[in-house]
């Protein structure tokens, strides 16, 4: 028998098979080699993998609130005129109040009322012109020694610590906090006598 002559072609059902999956250079079919998507994946799986270690990396540094300090120094008792002095409001989140006859202690003085209302915390505005404070969420108005009279609150607003420091100045210690229907504006730190 003559001598057949096997070489370039191929017999397996593998080799015709690898041929039929070969893709020319001008296939214009829609569909994705495998290829492709293997890249996809993998980069899918790289971009969520970089987004987990990145919120884990931000888990480590918590967030941190530069809150104001406790106590603090208001000025001399001379720098104060009768009234709500509103300089404080904003920064430390309390009014200073000078008074000719405080309700508890009888005497003229100093208090000092925290800006945060008992209904639901937002912060009232000193009305000048009504001699009260207003709370602009849900309408609990106080009085200038911190009484509730109208409105949802629940309680009157609550005094700070205020003492005179070793300088000569007012020292407001917001960590203590006095309330009037436990009895502690009586405290002689909720009221510093002048």
């Amino acid at each position: 028998m003559p001598a057949v002559d096997l070489s370039g072609k191929t017999t397996t059902a593998a080799a015709t098979a690898a041929k039929v999956s070969a893709r020319d250079h001008d296939d214009t079919s829609p569909l994705v080699t495998r290829r492709i998507w293997l890249g996809v994946a993998w980069g899918a799986f790289t971009a969520a993998s970089v987004a987990a270690l990145s919120a884990t990396g931000r888990f480590m540094f918590p967030n941190v609130l530069n809150e104001p300090p406790q106590q603090f120094k208001v000025g001399l008792p001379a720098d104060f005129g009768m009234g709500v002095d509103e300089r404080f409001k904003e920064s430390m989140g309390v009014w200073i109040v000078r008074t000719a006859d405080d309700m508890v202690q009888h005497a003229s003085g100093f208090y000092v009322i925290i800006s945060t209302c008992t209904h639901l915390g937002c912060t009232p505005n000193y009305l000048a012109a009504e001699n009260k404070f207003k709370c602009p969420c849900h309408g609990s108005g106080f009085r200038l020694t911190g009484i509730n009279f109208e409105g949802p609150a629940p309680r009157p607003l609550e005094r700070a610590r205020v003492v005179l420091a070793e300088d000569g100045q007012i020292l407001v210690d917001k960590s203590r906090h006095f309330q009037w229907e436990l009895g502690q504006w009586a405290d002689p730190e909720s009221f510093l006598n002048i």
